[in-house]
């Protein structure tokens, strides 16, 4: 089993480091899977318990020089490795100005991922400093209880406004209630809601649109015998979506979410080369 990988281009990099800082703040730990073609950071919080979960995907070739793995085994060419994303946040903050960060997994006392950061100097030889991340390796019969979830037959699929305003909107709100209201319909209209014994707060939102996908392939039937202004609507916990939407830095260039009546919400934030998706339990 070994992994090793390399940045030098600045940019790959920062947008390496954002997409981490996001996930850091979604996840006290979560999971790394390596494949030959793509990384995936992996929470699976069982839903069923309250939790969140948790899908990221990134293709290696947009961000990596130099990428090499070899897995556990020739037909089971994956990596899973468990991991707490801050540290490898923090590594990575200091190398906004490197010239190069090399990745690699490491077993010297235990498994760790070595992240060496090459820094410009002044001299010719250059400083490299070195970041051991501890990781634990998972094996081969735990793997299944980190697929990729599967998006469940929505009522309503919509694209969400603008973050920062949403963001806004929902740290109000935070302070009345520990829980809000997601409601949409296929109509464009989305509200956000607050119901407490004193208090009722809602922020309407319109036009906003309906990806098309309901319509494309027909499987998500709910969604197609609908009446397009029947809202579908769920009751989810606050921090977890201001903490969606407050660890945001990937700026994504889609953002919707599918809404299952009384159910889950399913967000997904998309980026040229990241997509992440996080599911938020409903609360009865």
């Amino acid at each position: 089993m070994r992994f090793r990988a390399k940045i030098v281009d600045l940019a790959c990099l920062n947008h390496f480091s954002r997409i981490i800082n996001t996930i850091a703040k979604l996840a006290k730990t979560c999971v790394l899977r390596l494949t030959v073609s793509k990384l995936y950071f992996i929470v699976s919080d069982k839903v069923a318990n309250g939790g969140a979960s948790m899908w990221c995907e990134l293709c290696q070739g947009n961000f990596f020089d130099e990428f090499q793995m070899e897995g556990v085994a020739a037909e089971h060419n994956e990596i899973y490795l468990e991991l707490v994303p801050e540290n490898l946040s923090r590594a990575l903050k200091t190398a906004q100005s490197a010239k190069a960060v090399k990745i690699k997994l490491t077993n010297k006392h235990c498994p760790c991922l070595r992240v060496a950061v090459e820094l410009p100097s002044l001299s010719s030889s250059s400083r490299i400093v070195t970041h051991d991340i501890p990781v634990g390796v998972i094996p081969r019969r735990m793997w299944n209880d980190f697929r990729e979830p599967s998006v469940p037959d929505f009522d309503v699929s919509i694209y969400l406004p603008v973050l920062k305003t949403m963001k806004s909107v929902v740290e109000r709100m935070k302070n009345l209630s520990n829980f809000i209201v997601i409601e949409a319909n296929l109509s464009g209209d989305m509200n956000l809601k607050i119901e407490t014994d004193l208090v009722s707060v809602t922020t309407h939102f319109k036009d906003l649109g309906n990806p098309p996908w309901a319509s494309e392939d027909g499987c998500q039937s709910s969604a197609q015998s609908r009446d397009l202004e029947s809202m579908a609507e769920a009751r989810i916990d606050i921090k977890k979506l201001q903490q969606l939407l407050a660890g945001q830095q990937v700026n994504p260039t889609k953002a919707l979410c599918n809404i299952v009546t009384k159910r889950i919400v399913h967000f997904i934030l998309l980026h040229e080369e990241v997509s992440l998706q996080y599911f938020i339990p409903a609360i009865a």
